[in-house]
């Protein structure tokens, strides 16, 4: 403490007790600072899978303990850069509602946020960590192997003087021990080691001016406060030679969260480079974004129960302890499920609204679109036109007659006695008012079956293919009527009745 400072003794607490009263304090106030996370992507494409979960998992640590998380944008890789990324990258955290404390479009007071207007800081902290020992300047023309250390290293001050005033051109490399232990703990691996003669003497400032990520990721964590670094497991191997700079500038290492990786199969890592999907890529489809998230969180994640979690319910149940080691498999098919999950929990104004601009092309007919959609949400799972369009193709014109379609097993139907079937159904179709009560069309088509002795299905499948000549439509017999409406229902069921009456007349036995 300060002299400025002082502590209130507590209640019986003698000097000595206060000694460990502050000591105690101090450790609690150290467990107890606020967490700060940071998401730090580089410009460099599509937002893929991986990166997604990692910015999902920083977001969902910061916010369950009311932490900040902020969006750094780490673009010192300039060769790589790809215009309009960095846009994507705020598109994206945007439409999946992981919003930032922080960032270069909401500054705080550890900016600016984005590497390249960083630059000078990374000059001053690679030549203070000269200063210190823990770098030195590099002349090689070429690389030195993995795990070697520099020969430059061993330069005397005089000659690196000397070459400098001479104009030669230069890297900042890490003065890595060459003895010892470089060891650090980790919150999912648990304690690792790496024998200090096995670390290289990496780059930290290239001759260009701009830091490495293994450089510019240390000083930046340090100087915006962030506590908690997430990051993929194929940073490991690296994070000893990060905590040897963290210990050269004396700086407090932060808890390290390395993420196991998301696999498109049991051998091959999902990777944007190889062209796996990315979250654009998945909404294309016709996937939701908060379906895509939610399913991202169980990439390596396992919750209390429920599977299908809001935001909000996964910043209250995410905990680091429920993260696997084991590498997660992305299986589309679940995230098909988990869409179609979401779909049909929306209410159908919600529904409707969000398919709605699909029809357009497809149904050019006058009917109820949001009838369409009642149909339609329980059977579909992806909102995509190539899903849509083949459900509801028939309701423009009724498709080519299929004699094939009226034979169904479960249903003892067939084309001969679908004939039957329909001639009994029109004069009730026709006597029948109100197509838009739903209730009472199937209970008039139900008391027919039984006023014949027949089973529904006999009265209702003919009836269905009748006014579809589809073998799957959304909705049945009544759901289709509605929808067509009264003339147009009984204009196909004739139609259909003159196909049966021609194809029977040429096939008897059918």
């Amino acid at each position: 403490m300060t002299d400025s400072e002082s502590v209130a003794l507590p209640l019986g607490y003698t000097p000595i007790g206060m000694y460990y009263y502050i000591i105690i304090l101090g450790e609690v106030k150290k467990k107890m600072k606020k967490i700060r996370t940071r998401f730090a992507p580089s410009p460099t494409g599509y937002m893929h899978i991986g990166n997604l979960r990692t910015a999902l998992y920083c977001y969902l640590i910061a916010k369950h303990s009311d932490g900040d998380f902020i969006l750094r944008i780490e673009d010192t890789d300039q060769k790589r850069e790809v215009e309009g990324a960095v846009d994507i990258i705020y598109d994206v955290l945007k439409e999946t509602g992981l919003n930032w404390d922080e960032g270069p479009d909401r500054p705080g007071k550890v900016g600016p946020y984005v590497q390249s207007e960083r630059l000078p800081l990374y000059k001053e902290y690679a030549t203070k960590l000269i200063e210190v020992g823990g770098a030195h300047y590099c002349f090689c023309k070429e690389e030195i192997g993995e795990n070697e250390k520099d020969p430059c290293r061993r330069l005397s001050k005089e000659e690196i003087q000397k070459r400098l005033d001479a104009g030669e051109e230069y890297v900042i490399r890490q003065t890595t021990p060459e003895e010892g232990i470089a060891d650090f703990d980790d919150e999912i691996y648990g304690h690792i080691e790496a024998p200090c003669d096995s670390l290289d003497d990496q780059v930290l400032l290239k001759s260009d001016g701009y830091p490495t990520y293994n450089f510019a990721n240390v000083v930046d964590d340090h100087l915006m406060g962030i506590n908690v670094v997430v990051r993929g497991n194929e940073y490991l191997s690296s994070t000893p030679k990060y905590n040897l700079l963290y210990d050269a500038f004396n700086w407090e290492r932060p808890t390290y969260i390395h993420l196991p990786p998301v696999m498109k199969d049991e051998n091959h890592k999902l990777s944007k480079r190889n062209g796996d999907a990315s979250f654009q890529d998945l909404k294309a489809e016709g996937y939701l974004p908060e379906a895509i998230l939610n399913y991202i969180a169980l990439l390596g994640w396992a919750p209390q129960d429920e599977e299908i979690l809001s935001l909000e319910e996964l910043i209250k149940q995410f905990t680091v302890d429920r993260i696997s080691k084991a590498p997660a498999i992305f299986d589309k098919t679940k995230l098909t499920w988990m869409n179609g999950m979401y779909l049909r929990n929306m209410d159908l104004d919600t529904f409707h609204n969000t398919v709605k601009h699909l029809y357009a092309d497809t149904i050019t007919r006058d009917v109820d679109l949001k009838e369409v959609s009642l149909v339609l949400q329980p059977r579909l799972d992806r909102v995509n036109k190539e899903d849509v369009a083949p459900m509801v193709d028939f309701i423009n014109e009724c498709l080519p007659f299929d004699a094939a379609i009226y034979k169904h097993k479960k249903m003892k139907t067939n084309p001969v006695n679908s004939l039957e079937a329909l001639k009994i159904a029109l004069p009730a179709m026709e006597a029948w008012e109100d197509y838009s009560d739903d209730d009472g069309m199937m209970h008039m088509q139900m008391d027919l079956a039984k006023a014949h002795e027949l089973k529904n299905g006999r009265i209702m499948w003919p009836i269905r293919v009748a006014l579809s000549n589809k073998a799957m439509t959304p909705g049945g017999s009544v759901e289709i009527a509605h929808i067509l409406g009264k003339e147009e229902t009984l204009r196909r069921m004739k139609q259909a009745i003159a196909d049966l009456e021609a194809y029977v007349a040429q096939n008897p036995e059918a």
